[in-house]
């Protein structure tokens, strides 16, 4: 059977099977009782969701195995880079519990609409529409305290109700683990991807991908978990594209530091010093030119490079901390334009974030048009 992780014990009914989590077979397994909660049997909404997809090409799931890892906002990052590249984008936050795509996208306080179509999602840019359960609350403080069949439900409505119209990309922004809310996203999709047959090697029958962006940090408390969110994908069969490692190190423009000598602030003294030796020396132009990094997190085990190395992964790239992703985040603004506007307005160097996301996103672009040339699954 398909339906059939290559890892599950014997006499497993299948994930699909009404027996799921339920059998004999299952005693033991460590994914029961999520099988036991998630959908099963033909699903009469799979082939709505299927007509609303098919119109969009690429779907990408940002996971993490581990919460904190700033997972949200670089699924947020990663939809404005791509619609500053000129592509349709969509984002969808399915973080029914924390929804963080209203505030990092600056949409706080709008409202979805809802006509004879379906849910219009909110736009941020032309090109960049989001959707998320943040837009439906009464208050932003209220807790959201739901039973994994509401929030699948919640999933499935997006899915089959939104009004994206065309899109190059959906960037699905989910929460950390491996629980609920992660079988339903996947199971959607793979039943999207090619109604009536099965998606190949990650390509839809848009002629495009569904695959998972991996987002973990250098320290082992994340990879740990990560691992067990590349477990998850190769049992759902969801290709994993790539890892990006994020704050990989803080990066901070010389300007930009603050020194102290136990409680005095020697800031001044210390800046003037590197102005005469740097720039008095001829070394650079300007101190903005110079940066200066640490580990924030350290990588012990080898960090996200390992990892990929151990499990065949591809590393898409590393994402240093920098204040002006900070920024971007509070902001609710895209940090390449935000970069942009710092380097005109006072001549400094690119956000090292700016540069490390360009470098990912043409990465995934490279990939998606090798997709598309591949022609659409079947």
């Amino acid at each position: 059977m398909g339906d059939v992780p290559s890892n599950a014990p014997a006499h497993c009914p299948g994930t699909q099977s009404e027996d799921a989590g339920k059998a004999a077979g299952c005693a033991g397994c460590p994914n029961q009782a999520v099988c036991a909660s998630a959908p099963k049997g033909p699903d009469p909404d799979l082939a709505a969701i299927a007509e609303r997809m098919a119109s969009v090409k690429n779907k990408l799931l940002v996971l993490s195995g581990k919460g904190g890892v700033g997972k949200s906002t670089f699924a947020t990052q990663l939809a404005f880079a791509l619609a500053a590249q000129g592509k349709e984008v969509g984002l969808l936050d399915i973080d029914i519990c924390g929804p963080s795509a209203p505030k990092l996208t600056g949409l706080e306080g709008q409202e979805v609409h809802q006509s004879a179509s379906g849910w219009s999602p909110v736009y941020v840019e032309d090109n960049l529409a989001v959707m998320s359960i943040g837009f439906m609350l009464p208050n932003p403080d209220d807790a959201v305290i739901w039973r994994g069949p509401r929030k699948n439900a919640l999933i499935k409505q997006f899915l089959r109700d939104v009004v994206w119209g065309p899109l190059d990309f959906l960037v699905v922004d989910a929460p950390p683990g491996t629980s609920d809310e992660h079988i339903s996203i996947a199971q959607f999709l793979r039943a999207a991807a090619a109604p009536g047959g099965g998606a190949s090697a990650g390509r839809n029958i848009a002629g495009g991908l569904d695959a998972a962006v991996i987002v973990t940090t250098p320290q082992e408390v994340s990879i740990i978990d990560v691992r067990k969110e590349v477990s998850f994908c190769r049992k759902v069969e969801l290709e994993v594209l790539g890892v990006v490692e994020n704050m990989s190190t803080l990066q901070v423009s010389l300007p930009a530091l603050r020194f102290a000598a136990g409680q005095a602030d020697v800031t001044a003294a210390v800046q003037a010093a590197l102005q005469a030796a740097l720039v008095g020396g001829g070394l650079v132009g300007d101190l903005g030119d110079v940066s200066a990094s640490t580990d924030v997190f350290l990588p012990t085990g080898g960090g996200a490079a390992r990892m990929c190395e151990q499990l065949g992964l591809r590393l898409l790239g590393r994402v240093p901390l920098d204040p002006l992703l900070g920024q971007a985040a509070e902001e609710g603004r895209s940090v390449l334009a935000l970069s942009e506007e710092a380097a005109a307005a006072a001549g400094a160097r690119a956000a090292p974030s700016a540069a490390a996301l360009r470098g990912i996103v043409g990465q995934i672009i490279a990939d998606v048009e090798a997709a598309a040339a591949q022609g659409p699954a079947t």
